[in-house]
């Protein structure tokens, strides 16, 4: 298991956010933390993810999130082993 940082940036649409939480809260195990900042002047809202989990949770998380129209997801995942 690692520990990663998941950035989730939604543009232009904010019903991507539906879709967005469905996808976290399947993975809600291994969430450790979240934050949200939107910036409605933008239509711009940005999620910030601290997740425990192995890599392939991890990238099929990311992946999943990814595929979402109006979704940009970066990720930095630890060297560290838990």
């Amino acid at each position: 298991m690692r520990i990663a940082v998941v950035g989730i940036v939604i543009e232009k649409d904010r019903r991507a956010s539906s879709k967005v939480n469905e996808i976290l809260s399947e993975y809600g195990d291994y969430i450790v933390g979240r934050m949200g900042v939107p910036d409605k002047n933008i239509d711009v809202y940005c999620i910030s993810v601290i997740i425990k989990a192995t890599t392939e949770i991890i990238s099929a998380m990311t992946g999943k999130l990814g595929r979402i129209e109006n979704v940009t997801v970066k990720s930095a995942v630890t060297n560290v082993e838990l």
